[in-house]
């Protein structure tokens, strides 16, 4: 077996063809778009080359057929903020073969070692943890847009090579055909009448304004999480670009206190229902079939990718007025009978009580792992997000 880093054109598609090999006989697998693939480790696309970098591998057997693949990188706005440098793997895909999972996982532990780390994170994305984040461990159904979508038998080669747990990641299923719990209603009901709350859905001609909005919210609802850095704007216009053609206005919402922004909620229709037969590929021909498509309601899911609330409003109901306002959206678009809350992560007490309260029921787990290279290093889980940060905000203020 030998490793080639990719370093041309042809070698990032055959980057690509590697999974298309491992999944072949798999139904519930659906490609990743080749270009969001491609743009996530292209230097001018990707604007966390700006403070870090990344490398691609292939594997192949003694007969040159292409076996596994795998990605390295090093986001150094997080790396220095752990216990020790920890850099990120992902994009691993293998046969099932402990001896080239093996070559895959040293080639990234090497090239980071190489750079100072200590550790490192996987599977997950040289970008934002919304996309291919985790390793799918249960729930080996249809994925949605952005989420990472494993064989079963990887968790044993992760395992074995010595990646330990450092965080549990839920999907939880949202069954619209069920009517929410009644207690639920009543606080919407009397969250939303208060007059100092104002709740408004995106609007796309408005951009600047909602993306400088969940920037100023996110940077502070998530202020207390571990190795929090705050999130860019060009990263937002980013992923407002790429998604564009399939947002729907009235599935984004933001909430305001008197005109200030305290909460939102990103949603998105599931893609991937229009792009499985694609393969990945988004020619004209394919843009305009999954045009046709979405004006047919051929999607019948929705992916909430982030949410979030300010610290002093948490714990108010302000969830409950958002969630009210998204029902009455889906009254009047009967073809949609699901929402998939993906994910939260078992250092985020507060959200999963928020999935249980709307009535939220299982439907995936995803691990982030982390390997030491050092085992006699001190190995800790992720930090539980408090659950009453408004305390830590007045001890901050004082």
């Amino acid at each position: 077996m030998k490793l080639v880093e990719v370093t041309s054109k042809k070698l990032a598609k055959e980057f690509i063809k590697v999974a298309h090999f491992i999944y072949a006989d798999d139904e519930n697998w659906v490609c990743p778009l080749d270009n969001m693939i491609n743009n996530i480790f292209n230097p001018k696309k990707n604007v966390f080359y700006t403070h870090g970098d990344a490398i691609r591998w292939i594997l192949y057997d003694d007969q040159n057929k292409a076996i596994g693949r795998v990605a390295a990188f090093i986001n150094e706005k997080k790396a220095f903020n752990f216990n020790q440098p920890t850099g990120g793997m992902g994009f691993f895909e293998c046969i099932d073969d402990q001896y080239a999972a093996f070559m895959l996982f040293d080639s990234c532990k090497e090239w980071l070692a190489e750079r100072g780390m200590k550790a490192m994170d996987g599977p997950i994305n040289f970008g934002e943890n919304d996309n291919f984040w985790g390793l799918l461990v249960d729930g080996f159904t249809h994925p949605s847009f952005g989420m990472n979508y494993h064989r079963p038998y990887y968790k044993k080669h992760f395992e074995a090579y010595g990646f330990e747990p450092y965080f549990n990641q839920v999907t939880n299923h949202l069954d619209l055909t069920v009517p929410f719990p009644e207690r639920f209603w009543k606080i919407a009901d009397w969250v939303r009448r208060k007059p100092a709350y104002t709740f408004q859905h995106l609007e796309i001609k408005k951009i600047d304004k909602y993306l400088k909005d969940l920037k100023e919210i996110y940077d502070n609802a998530w202020q207390f999480h571990e190795n929090f850095t705050p999130v860019e704007l060009d990263d937002l216009y980013k992923s407002f670009k790429e998604a564009k053609s399939i947002i729907v206005e009235e599935f984004t919402w933001f909430v305001y206190n008197e005109g200030k922004p305290i909460a939102f909620l990103v949603m998105f229709p599931d893609a991937n229902q229009l792009l499985k037969p694609f393969r990945g590929k988004l020619n004209l021909l394919n843009k305009i079939k999954f045009f046709i498509n979405t004006k047919r309601n051929k999607m019948t899911r929705t992916r909430i990718t982030v949410m979030g609330v300010i610290p002093e409003f948490q714990g108010k109901g302000v969830e409950s007025g958002i969630f009210w306002h998204m029902n009455e959206v889906m009254k009047h678009k009967p073809h949609y009978t699901e929402i998939e809350m993906s994910w939260v992560g078992d250092f985020n007490p507060k959200m999963q009580a928020i999935h249980e309260a709307v009535g939220g029921h299982f439907g995936k787990k995803h691990i982030t792992y982390r390997m030491h290279f050092d085992n006699s290093s001190v190995k800790k889980r992720s930090t539980i997000i408090p659950m009453n940060t408004k305390e830590q905000i007045s001890q901050i203020e004082e």
